[in-house]
């Protein structure tokens, strides 16, 4: 059963932007609004790596890759997680995906998101 469903990948040329979306369309209400959740990607040949994180109180971080560049943000009304992300790099192809932090239900299939040169 899904538990997660991810949207809004693309092909973009470097410094387009792109907004990505996740739903939790399983996860009770109350369950979300109580859970950090991030945005995490995967390179092709690359381990799974987190990318930002919103915490249920809505504190963001990122790490220094993508820092400036990523935006994630939140609605607990609808259980979804959403993630700008603007002046593409070619290095930021890859598959996004969403979940908890740390991870706690099964992966969804992702949004591709590639960036050409």
């Amino acid at each position: 059963q899904v538990q997660v469903v991810e949207s809004g990948g693309g092909l973009v040329q470097a410094g387009g932007s792109l907004r990505l979306s996740c739903k939790f369309p399983r996860m009770i209400l109350s369950t979300f609004n109580n859970l950090d959740m991030a945005w995490y990607r995967q390179a092709p040949g690359k381990e799974r790596e987190l990318v930002a994180s919103i915490s249920k109180f809505g504190v963001t971080n990122y790490p220094d890759s993508v820092k400036g560049r990523f935006a994630i943000s939140r609605d607990n009304g609808k259980r979804t997680l959403s993630m700008r992300i603007d002046s593409l790099k070619p290095e930021d192809t890859a598959v996004y995906y969403c979940n908890t932090l740390p991870s706690s239900v099964s992966w969804g299939q992702g949004t591709q998101v590639t960036v050409s040169s």
